[in-house]
Protein backbone atom coordinates (compact mmCIF):
# COMPACT_ATOMS: atom_id res chain seq x y z
CA UNK A 1 0.00 0.00 0.00
CA UNK A 2 1.14 3.51 -0.64
CA UNK A 3 2.18 5.73 2.02
CA UNK A 4 0.74 8.53 -0.07
CA UNK A 5 -2.50 8.86 -2.31
CA UNK A 6 -2.25 9.03 -6.02
CA UNK A 7 -1.09 12.54 -6.91
CA UNK A 8 -0.78 13.93 -10.17
CA UNK A 9 0.18 17.31 -12.02
CA UNK A 10 -1.03 18.89 -14.75
CA UNK A 11 -0.94 22.39 -16.72
CA UNK A 12 -3.18 24.52 -17.91
CA UNK A 13 -3.06 27.88 -19.92
CA UNK A 14 -4.97 30.46 -20.57
CA UNK A 15 -3.83 32.43 -24.15
CA UNK A 16 -5.73 35.48 -25.09
CA UNK A 17 -5.22 37.32 -28.16
CA UNK A 18 -6.72 40.09 -29.98
CA UNK A 19 -9.15 38.93 -33.39
CA UNK A 20 -11.27 40.91 -34.73
CA UNK A 21 -10.94 43.79 -32.55
CA UNK A 22 -12.13 41.50 -29.54
CA UNK A 23 -9.71 39.82 -27.35
CA UNK A 24 -10.10 36.22 -27.16
CA UNK A 25 -9.63 32.88 -25.24
CA UNK A 26 -8.44 29.50 -27.09
CA UNK A 27 -10.73 26.90 -25.51
CA UNK A 28 -11.10 23.07 -26.53
CA UNK A 29 -13.95 21.01 -26.16
CA UNK A 30 -13.82 18.00 -24.15
CA UNK A 31 -13.78 14.50 -26.37
CA UNK A 32 -13.98 12.30 -22.76
CA UNK A 33 -14.60 12.08 -19.66
CA UNK A 34 -14.96 14.10 -16.91
CA UNK A 35 -16.91 17.05 -18.55
CA UNK A 36 -17.13 15.50 -21.59
CA UNK A 37 -18.20 18.00 -24.30
CA UNK A 38 -17.69 20.68 -22.02
CA UNK A 39 -15.41 23.76 -22.80
CA UNK A 40 -12.13 23.57 -21.01
CA UNK A 41 -8.72 25.53 -21.01
CA UNK A 42 -6.22 23.94 -23.38
CA UNK A 43 -3.85 21.85 -20.81
CA UNK A 44 -2.98 18.19 -19.82
CA UNK A 45 -0.71 15.89 -17.44
CA UNK A 46 2.52 16.70 -17.75
CA UNK A 47 5.12 14.32 -18.47
CA UNK A 48 7.38 12.52 -16.11
CA UNK A 49 10.47 13.57 -18.05
CA UNK A 50 9.20 17.05 -18.75
CA UNK A 51 9.19 20.86 -17.34
CA UNK A 52 6.35 22.16 -16.52
CA UNK A 53 7.08 24.94 -18.87
CA UNK A 54 8.00 22.87 -21.51
CA UNK A 55 4.53 20.79 -20.47
CA UNK A 56 2.64 24.60 -21.34
CA UNK A 57 4.27 24.60 -24.56
CA UNK A 58 3.54 21.52 -26.01
CA UNK A 59 -0.37 21.75 -25.21
CA UNK A 60 -0.38 24.87 -27.11
CA UNK A 61 1.69 23.67 -30.09
CA UNK A 62 -1.18 20.41 -29.90
CA UNK A 63 -4.31 22.79 -29.91
CA UNK A 64 -2.98 26.00 -31.54
CA UNK A 65 -0.07 24.97 -33.92
CA UNK A 66 1.93 28.01 -32.43
CA UNK A 67 5.53 28.11 -31.20
CA UNK A 68 7.73 29.71 -28.71
CA UNK A 69 8.73 32.43 -30.57
CA UNK A 70 5.38 33.37 -31.55
CA UNK A 71 4.22 34.25 -27.87
CA UNK A 72 4.67 35.52 -24.36
CA UNK A 73 4.38 32.89 -21.65
CA UNK A 74 4.24 33.53 -18.00
CA UNK A 75 3.38 31.01 -14.91
CA UNK A 76 0.03 32.72 -13.49
CA UNK A 77 -0.56 30.45 -10.22
CA UNK A 78 -1.38 27.28 -9.19
CA UNK A 79 -4.90 25.30 -8.36
CA UNK A 80 -5.10 22.71 -6.04
CA UNK A 81 -8.19 22.46 -4.20
CA UNK A 82 -9.82 19.34 -2.93
CA UNK A 83 -12.18 18.28 -5.22
CA UNK A 84 -11.02 20.57 -8.42
CA UNK A 85 -10.73 17.20 -10.34
CA UNK A 86 -13.58 14.75 -10.22
CA UNK A 87 -10.91 11.82 -11.06
CA UNK A 88 -9.91 9.58 -7.97
CA UNK A 89 -6.18 10.92 -7.72
CA UNK A 90 -5.54 14.31 -6.62
CA UNK A 91 -4.98 16.66 -9.40
CA UNK A 92 -3.10 20.35 -8.91
CA UNK A 93 -2.33 21.78 -12.19
CA UNK A 94 0.36 25.06 -12.82
CA UNK A 95 -1.45 27.60 -15.00
CA UNK A 96 0.10 30.15 -17.32
CA UNK A 97 -0.84 33.01 -18.77
CA UNK A 98 -0.38 33.01 -22.62
CA UNK A 99 -0.14 36.34 -25.00
CA UNK A 100 0.14 36.66 -29.06
CA UNK A 101 -0.38 38.61 -32.00
CA UNK A 102 -2.38 37.33 -34.96
CA UNK A 103 -2.13 33.78 -33.49
CA UNK A 104 -3.43 30.72 -35.66
CA UNK A 105 -6.62 28.76 -36.16
CA UNK A 106 -6.12 26.38 -33.93
CA UNK A 107 -6.76 22.49 -34.58
CA UNK A 108 -7.74 20.08 -31.65
CA UNK A 109 -6.04 17.78 -30.43
CA UNK A 110 -5.75 14.05 -29.44
CA UNK A 111 -7.78 14.31 -26.71
CA UNK A 112 -10.51 17.33 -27.72
CA UNK A 113 -12.98 17.18 -29.62
CA UNK A 114 -12.59 20.64 -31.16
CA UNK A 115 -10.65 24.10 -30.40
CA UNK A 116 -11.17 27.32 -31.21
CA UNK A 117 -10.85 30.96 -30.30
CA UNK A 118 -14.01 32.58 -28.27
CA UNK A 119 -14.52 36.42 -27.30
CA UNK A 120 -13.45 36.45 -23.89
CA UNK A 121 -16.89 37.73 -22.72
CA UNK A 122 -18.74 34.76 -24.03
CA UNK A 123 -15.97 32.17 -22.21
CA UNK A 124 -17.12 33.61 -18.64
CA UNK A 125 -20.38 33.55 -19.71
CA UNK A 126 -20.02 29.63 -20.58
CA UNK A 127 -20.36 26.44 -17.68
CA UNK A 128 -16.59 25.68 -18.42
CA UNK A 129 -15.16 22.46 -17.14
CA UNK A 130 -13.19 21.69 -14.25
CA UNK A 131 -12.18 25.35 -12.55
CA UNK A 132 -11.32 27.04 -15.38
CA UNK A 133 -13.84 29.70 -14.93
CA UNK A 134 -11.64 30.94 -11.90
CA UNK A 135 -8.35 30.33 -13.97
CA UNK A 136 -9.63 32.35 -16.71
CA UNK A 137 -10.83 35.20 -14.61
CA UNK A 138 -7.38 35.03 -12.84
CA UNK A 139 -5.45 35.08 -16.10
CA UNK A 140 -7.46 37.88 -17.63
CA UNK A 141 -7.01 40.28 -14.54
CA UNK A 142 -3.39 39.60 -14.43
CA UNK A 143 -3.25 40.38 -18.04
CA UNK A 144 -5.68 43.72 -17.22
CA UNK A 145 -3.21 44.50 -14.10
CA UNK A 146 0.35 44.17 -15.91
CA UNK A 147 -0.88 46.17 -18.68
CA UNK A 148 -0.48 49.45 -15.80
CA UNK A 149 3.34 48.70 -15.34
CA UNK A 150 5.02 46.57 -17.43
CA UNK A 151 5.08 46.62 -21.31
CA UNK A 152 3.28 43.85 -21.83
CA UNK A 153 1.18 44.96 -24.40
CA UNK A 154 3.40 45.07 -27.06
CA UNK A 155 3.15 41.04 -27.06
CA UNK A 156 -0.45 41.57 -28.18
CA UNK A 157 1.20 43.77 -31.44
CA UNK A 158 3.08 42.87 -34.42
CA UNK A 159 6.64 42.72 -34.66
CA UNK A 160 6.11 46.59 -35.81
CA UNK A 161 3.08 48.72 -35.04
CA UNK A 162 1.68 52.43 -34.43
CA UNK A 163 0.67 54.32 -31.73
CA UNK A 164 -2.71 53.73 -32.91
CA UNK A 165 -2.14 49.73 -32.33
CA UNK A 166 -0.85 50.20 -29.08
CA UNK A 167 -3.48 52.42 -27.89
CA UNK A 168 -6.23 49.85 -29.32
CA UNK A 169 -4.46 46.97 -26.91
CA UNK A 170 -5.37 48.44 -23.87
CA UNK A 171 -8.70 49.80 -24.79
CA UNK A 172 -9.44 46.11 -25.68
CA UNK A 173 -8.04 44.09 -22.94
CA UNK A 174 -9.25 47.34 -20.41
CA UNK A 175 -12.77 47.41 -22.11
CA UNK A 176 -12.41 51.21 -22.01
CA UNK A 177 -11.57 54.13 -24.03
CA UNK A 178 -8.61 56.04 -23.57
CA UNK A 179 -7.69 59.87 -24.15
CA UNK A 180 -5.30 59.44 -27.70
CA UNK A 181 -2.98 62.68 -27.03
CA UNK A 182 -2.48 61.62 -23.14
CA UNK A 183 -1.87 58.04 -24.63
CA UNK A 184 0.53 59.27 -26.66
CA UNK A 185 2.04 61.89 -24.38
CA UNK A 186 3.11 58.82 -21.41
CA UNK A 187 4.14 56.22 -24.35
CA UNK A 188 6.75 58.12 -25.75
CA UNK A 189 7.62 59.98 -22.46
CA UNK A 190 8.46 56.16 -20.66
CA UNK A 191 12.07 54.72 -21.15
CA UNK A 192 12.22 51.20 -22.40
CA UNK A 193 8.91 50.80 -23.85
CA UNK A 194 8.81 51.65 -27.35
CA UNK A 195 11.55 52.77 -29.85
CA UNK A 196 10.90 54.57 -33.13
CA UNK A 197 11.42 52.44 -36.34
CA UNK A 198 11.84 55.31 -38.16
CA UNK A 199 9.58 54.13 -40.86
CA UNK A 200 5.75 54.82 -41.94
CA UNK A 201 2.63 52.62 -41.95
CA UNK A 202 1.57 52.42 -45.32
CA UNK A 203 -2.19 51.76 -46.61
CA UNK A 204 -3.96 54.08 -44.35
CA UNK A 205 -5.61 57.36 -45.16
CA UNK A 206 -4.65 60.64 -43.40
CA UNK A 207 -0.92 61.20 -42.67
CA UNK A 208 0.98 58.64 -42.22
CA UNK A 209 1.48 57.07 -39.15
CA UNK A 210 5.26 56.26 -37.50
CA UNK A 211 5.79 52.65 -36.93
CA UNK A 212 7.13 52.00 -33.52
CA UNK A 213 8.57 48.36 -32.04
CA UNK A 214 8.94 47.12 -28.32
CA UNK A 215 12.18 48.40 -26.84
CA UNK A 216 14.52 46.04 -26.04
CA UNK A 217 13.82 44.63 -22.50
CA UNK A 218 10.18 43.25 -23.21
CA UNK A 219 8.22 42.97 -20.08
CA UNK A 220 10.41 45.52 -17.94
CA UNK A 221 8.86 48.01 -15.11
CA UNK A 222 6.62 51.41 -16.80
CA UNK A 223 7.28 54.11 -14.29
CA UNK A 224 5.49 55.90 -14.40
CA UNK A 225 2.92 53.16 -14.92
CA UNK A 226 -0.32 53.45 -16.82
CA UNK A 227 -3.53 53.38 -14.82
CA UNK A 228 -6.45 52.17 -15.80
CA UNK A 229 -8.34 54.98 -13.61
Amino acid sequence: MAAYPAFAVTVDVVALTIRDEVLHVLLVRRGGEPFAGRWALPGGFTRVEEDLEDAAHRELAEECRVTRDDLRLEQLRTYGAPGRDPRPERVVSVAWLALGAHLPEPTAGTDAAEARWWPVEEALAMPLAFDHHQILTDGLERARAKLEYTTLATSFCPREFTLRDLRHVYETVWGSTLDRSNFQRKVLGTEGFVEDTGRYAEGRRGRPARLYRAAAGEGTVLHPPLLRG
